[in-house]
């Protein structure tokens, strides 16, 4: 009977609570981008920062996430083999993408400015690309996935209005289709990059 009680705060704790270390979508972004810009200011070679910068994605990106609405309707025609395979190869595409053109700036100052809740798994944070001598300012705005608060992760970014993700699932669909919807024709195109 003791344990039934116990047991009893203890969900009642834990559902009052649960939420007080949710991490707001605005302060992930914030964060995220100060430690990125961390790394690229630090005096060490380019491929360290890209290693560094790796990391950073891989804890802060839905990758799969990502890589699956990339693949668009054709996800549907793949086989569990295909889907491991294809997630691997869209993980090391990805990552050599995202961190060899971010180590291209040098310390990069991203500045939040407000969020838009658009649903419970959704959250748009708005943010500026401080402009320098070098490079106009650049809006860009991070669609963060909320399902769970505690582990908010990056699903997109919009950039002056273009969403990077859509851009992928444009560029993967004219691959698919130029080669009759052969999966490994998009396979080759990806193992091809990440070797480069």
């Amino acid at each position: 009977m003791r344990f039934k009680k116990f047991l009893l705060v203890l969900v009642c704790y834990t559902l009052t609570f649960s939420n007080s270390y949710s991490i707001e979508p605005d302060v992930f972004v914030q964060s995220t981008v100060n430690r990125a810009s961390n790394i690229l200011s630090k005096d060490i070679s380019k491929e360290e920062k890209i290693n560094e910068l790796k990391l950073i994605a891989k804890e802060t990106v839905d990758i799969r996430g990502v890589g699956f609405y990339s693949l668009g309707s054709a996800r549907k025609n793949l086989d569990k083999n295909q889907k491991i395979k294809y997630s691997e190869l869209f993980e090391s595409y990805f990552l050599k993408s995202f961190s060899s053109r971010l180590a291209e700036y040098t310390n990069p100052e991203i500045e939040v400015y407000s969020k838009k809740v658009l649903s419970e798994n959704y959250t748009i944070v708005n943010s500026l690309l401080i402009g320098t001598s070098n490079r106009p300012e650049v809006k860009i705005d991070w669609r963060i996935y909320t399902k769970d608060p505690n582990n908010p992760l990056v699903r997109d970014l919009i950039i002056e209005g273009l969403s990077l993700a859509r851009t992928q699932k444009e560029e993967f669909s004219s691959i698919l289709n130029s080669n009759n919807g052969d999966i490994n024709a998009l396979f080759k195109t990806l193992e091809e990059f990440s070797n480069k």
